[in-house]
């Protein structure tokens, strides 16, 4: 007979979504070349010096650079500002520095 005992974790969602969504991954593209990467500063501390060198990285790589940022990083990005960068950008880098 065991000792072990059954443990139980708790997740919680910080998004307080009551049923996740279930989405289709987008496929990568081969390369970026040629494409628009949209480069999102959540507006944390560092952020635009960590994003700056991704900007190097990825016009070196031949894509196309556009900046955004939000204007605060304890809210969600604008719905404005997603329709915006989800129109103009074939894929999208998030800042998380601190």
């Amino acid at each position: 007979m065991s000792n072990h005992q059954s443990t139980r974790t708790t997740v919680l969602d910080p998004t307080a979504e009551q049923r996740p969504a279930k989405r289709e991954r987008t496929a990568r593209p081969e390369s970026l070349a040629g494409l628009t990467v949209g480069l999102l500063d959540i507006s944390k501390p560092r952020g635009d010096v960590f994003l700056d060198r991704v900007e190097e990285r990825l016009t070196a790589l031949g894509a196309k650079v556009a900046r955004y940022a939000k204007p605060t990083f304890t809210k969600p990005a604008p719905v404005d500002l997603r329709h915006e960068i989800a129109i103009q950008c074939d894929a999208v880098i998030e800042a998380l520095a601190d």
